[in-house]
């Protein structure tokens, strides 16, 4: 499998101001294993004090969240979409952000690259962030203030 190179990404002073506006974070493919990725991220991000909205397509609760199938089914505001899925995902995510119309941010996890769709989404006027993580660079940044 051939791994894309992100084209199209914030910067480091970007994701600072993303963080700082960032108070609910949709986290598209939280699992509720506790040994995945996705649900250390969540937990992380949940302990840093942002609200956590998990969508998976099992269960009802997931880090004391209750969980939604799709992020239309979220009935308030998503500051930011953090997703853990297959990167073509990203082109059918992006359509139901642009549905909602009060997403700020759409993040691809670190190894997720669409550049198609992130392309797309700056065009609609969403702050993209792709082939990173959430939680490394929110530590970072509070560690180095």
């Amino acid at each position: 499998m051939e791994c894309a190179f992100p084209t199209i990404n914030s910067n480091m002073d970007e994701i600072k101001e993303i963080f700082k506006n960032t108070k609910t974070i949709a986290i598209v493919g939280l699992s509720p294993k506790v040994e995945k990725a996705s649900n250390m991220v969540g937990v992380y991000l949940q302990k840093a004090g942002f609200k956590i909205v998990p969508i998976y397509p099992k269960g009802d609760e997931i880090l004391g969240e209750k969980v939604y199938r799709n992020i239309c089914d979220v009935p308030f505001k998503i500051d930011m979409v953090d997703m853990f899925r297959k990167p073509d995902f990203a082109t059918v995510l992006l359509e139901d952000i642009k549905k909602r119309g009060d997403v700020d941010c759409f993040w691809l996890q670190l190894g997720i690259v669409n550049n198609e769709a992130m392309e797309n989404a700056k065009k609609v006027g969403l702050k993209v962030v792709q082939n990173r993580c959430t939680k490394i660079d929110h530590k970072v940044m509070v560690d180095n203030g």
